[in-house]
């Protein structure tokens, strides 16, 4: 089973001294004239600083991100899952997980990059500044990945429990062989669809996931292992994850 996980905006900086991106290191190596093709374009673009900042909605007051995004080719790396910051990553603390956790996320988590398409957990990545709406002169990045990342991900023969947001799909369907996580709240009884939280239930979900490491193989395994911790998911044409079974009492706004 493969939990499929959108990036963040928010990466940190840095990564391993005199590491440098590696196309043949990554996962889905199917992908890699596309990454090649797609990282040129956006290093391009980065050469213009005013186009780079309109094509990535970005503000002058984010100038660092173009910059990023310049040196890409040649900035120091780290493990994708350490890689990317904010609501959904937070809470899964890569930088404390233990190497148990870690060797269940490599073969389990798959993070899908606007720039790499989709990387596992330990994949190598620089930092850079691409979201899934960005405009890169040529193709749309959904013209680019669409096809090809659809494609690589049935090749895996895994059941996909996809947490992207919607955005992400577009440039990535999933087959049947998968089930799309909606994220609700219970708010007297009445099912609501969540915002923020919506980010950090997933993410604590693949931490309980890594704390406890479970053997999962379609989702009836996941249904079981959820009830199993106290976590309320429901069935359906998408499988719904209430939100209040993982906050521990945090306001629902």
């Amino acid at each position: 089973m493969l939990f499929l996980l959108p990036p963040s905006e928010t990466k940190l900086d840095g990564g391993s001294s005199g590491s440098r991106l590696d196309f043949a290191g990554l996962a889905f190596p199917g992908l890699q004239p596309i990454r090649r093709d797609v990282v040129g374009r956006l290093t391009r673009l980065a050469a213009d600083e005013s186009a780079a900042l309109a094509a990535l909605k970005l503000s002058p007051r984010q100038h660092d991100e173009v910059v990023r995004d310049r040196r890409l080719l040649d900035s120091p790396t780290m493990p994708a899952l350490s890689r990317y910051t904010g609501v959904l990553f937070d809470p899964i603390g890569a930088e404390g997980l233990s190497e148990a956790s870690w060797a269940w996320a490599e073969r389990h988590i798959v993070i899908h990059s606007a720039l790499f398409g989709p990387v596992r957990a330990h994949d190598l990545i620089p930092a850079y500044r691409l979201s899934h709406d960005s405009r890169l002169p040529g193709p749309s990045l959904r013209a680019t990945w669409r096809g090809a990342v659809s494609s690589a991900l049935a090749e895996t023969g895994e059941f996909i429990v996809d947490l992207r947001s919607e955005g992400y799909v577009g440039l990535g369907p999933v087959g049947e062989r998968s089930t799309y996580v909606r994220v609700v709240a219970d708010v007297g009884g009445r099912r609501r669809a969540l915002n923020h939280f919506n980010k950090k239930s997933k993410g604590l979900l693949v931490a309980a996931l890594l704390d406890e490491r479970p053997v999962l193989h379609d989702r009836g395994d996941l249904f079981a292992w959820c009830a199993s911790r106290g976590i309320v998911v429901e069935g359906g044409a998408e499988t719904v994850l209430v939100s209040d079974s993982l906050l521990d009492g945090a306001p629902v706004t």
